[in-house]
């Protein structure tokens, strides 16, 4: 078994050493910026550490399909901005904001197929498995996204509804880099499935951690101002709780505030104060933590009967713990 602590360092090596080719810059450039600007890597960092449970060094089979997840993670973020239509990721411009729209969705295009070239390194022998994973899991993130672009014509949306959406657009592209790695990694089909669904239930975990922080979060840790979701009206795990518990008033008074003005900033602290108040009111703040909580209890589960030593089942553990963290 590979250690904690190696993990992280071949991660930030991984990254630090990743490179495009050169020309054109106007096609390249874009790529190294995403890359550059960073972020979490936790989906490379996942995907080493199921590889770390069966294995006992890294190698560049498995190394440059962990990259491949997190350029394909970044391309998708590229033409989400687009859509979305963000001036900042990690508090710099987007990459559509620095050059133009036309740019960036080329070079996004361009790193969906890197991020392919990258996977392609995985060994023969278990190549199609992770061909066949990565790419239904490439599909299911884009309906994730079509899905999460549907509910902006809706007033409110089931909770099961929402829960589908984010288990195509966040937890099953972190589900592929637990897979990818155990496969990578010689474990058996039942221990790749297991670790799939402890993905799985982390990604949905992760969201909803993500949809409380931008409402309860601390900036300076989250990387971005609070209260976004609420000025763009987003189908949160908030949103979608507070509609699923309002009486008929209450919910009248949600579409009253989503309507609020926000031209200046006074007028968007006050639509975030009118609907943060209603969530109080609704306690659904309280009630995405305890949602938090399960979701990561049920990972945890899965990961319980794989047939592995403590030390093994700790790095699954202290994984999970890291990425919830946020929200503590």
């Amino acid at each position: 078994m590979i250690q904690e602590n190696l993990i992280d360092s071949t991660v930030k090596e991984l990254f630090d050493n990743l490179t495009f080719t050169q020309e054109p810059c106007g096609l390249y450039d874009p790529l190294r910026y995403m890359m550059e600007i960073g972020g979490k890597r936790i989906r490379p960092r996942l995907c080493l550490t199921t590889y770390a449970l069966f294995k006992d060094k890294f190698c560049n089979e498995v190394l440059a399909p962990a990259s491949a997840i997190e350029v394909f993670h970044s391309f998708t973020l590229i033409h989400d901005d687009i859509m979305d239509k963000a001036d900042v990721r990690r508090g710099v411009p987007t990459v559509y904001r620095r050059w133009d729209e036309n740019t960036a969705i080329l070079s996004g295009d361009v790193m969906s197929i890197e991020s392919y070239r990258l996977i392609a390194k995985a060994p023969a022998e278990v190549l199609p498995k992770v061909l066949e994973l990565f790419s239904k899991t490439a599909a299911e993130v884009c309906e994730g996204q079509q899905y999460d672009m549907d509910f902006e014509d809706m007033s409110f949306v089931p909770m099961g509804d929402y829960m589908k959406m984010i288990g195509l657009k966040t937890a099953v592209l972190i589900a592929c880099a637990a897979k990818m790695g155990a496969l990578i990694g010689e474990a058996d089909e039942r221990s790749c499935d297991l670790l799939y669904r402890y993905g799985y239930d982390l990604g949905l975990a992760f969201q909803v951690a993500d949809d409380w922080l931008d409402t309860y979060g601390d900036p300076a840790v989250f990387g971005k101002a609070i209260g976004g979701d609420i000025l763009n009206n987003k189908k949160s795990w908030l949103m979608t709780r507070a509609f699923e518990k309002a009486s008929e008033e209450v919910r009248g008074r949600l579409l009253e505030a989503m309507q609020m003005p926000i031209a200046t900033d006074d007028e968007k602290a006050a639509k975030i104060a009118e609907v943060k108040a209603i969530y109080a009111e609704l306690e659904v703040g309280d009630e995405a933590k305890e949602e938090i909580v399960r979701l990561h209890s049920q990972a945890m589960d899965h990961a319980s009967v794989l047939d592995l030593e403590p030390e093994a089942y700790a790095l699954l553990e202290n994984y999970a713990k890291k990425l919830l963290g946020r929200t503590k």
